[in-house]
């Protein structure tokens, strides 16, 4: 019904981050692919739970999605920041304009991938050294042109929202969100 977004789980990702945004995403309707960043079908999060992957991230392509989403959580974020795949489709939508999305530690994948120079964006405290000078902000979330960030797993109803409101559709939350008694 709404725009196709590809979530890419690396091991050791946030569960919260993950899951929760894959399920929120969806009951907006939007059709959420979760990609393997590595090829495995089964993806260990950071506190041990096990997902299934519909896809590898070698079988993605920007021009297959209108947003890509990247929850934190270590090592996730470490083993998103260091492939060389991920980081040429980071680039490819940003070339595109379409929008990226990260989480709490991701944003240091979208500064190495230099997505993020110019933009206003939010993340977890302590991963300044990742980010090449550029300066987070303290907020929840943060929406910059294609850029959506949150800063942390009690951010992701907001991440949400912005990831949403940056597609074009923020009607979107509102449903979702009194059904699920969330307060915005």
């Amino acid at each position: 019904m709404y725009e196709k977004i590809l979530v890419v789980l690396a091991d050791g990702f946030e569960e919260i981050e993950a899951l929760g945004a894959i399920d929120v995403l969806r009951r907006m309707k939007f059709v959420v692919t979760p990609a393997s960043l590595d090829g495995k079908t089964q993806i260990v999060g950071c506190h041990g739970i096990a997902v299934a992957a519909d896809t590898a991230l070698k079988n993605c392509k920007s021009s297959d999605f209108n947003a890509i989403v990247l929850p934190g959580g270590m090592p996730g974020a470490e083993n998103l920041r260091r492939n060389e795949t991920l980081r040429f489709l980071l680039q490819s939508f940003a070339a595109e304009g379409k929008i990226i999305a990260a989480i709490c530690a991701a944003p240091m994948v979208l500064a190495q991938a230099g997505v993020l120079a110019g933009k206003r964006f939010t993340m977890y405290p302590g991963f300044e050294a990742f980010l090449g000078g550029l300066v987070p902000s303290e907020k929840s979330a943060e929406i910059d042109g294609n850029i959506v960030t949150g800063r942390g797993p009690g951010a992701l109803f907001d991440f949400c929202a912005g990831i949403a409101s940056a597609l074009g559709v923020p009607e979107v939350v509102s449903p979702v969100y009194q059904a699920m008694f969330v307060e915005k």
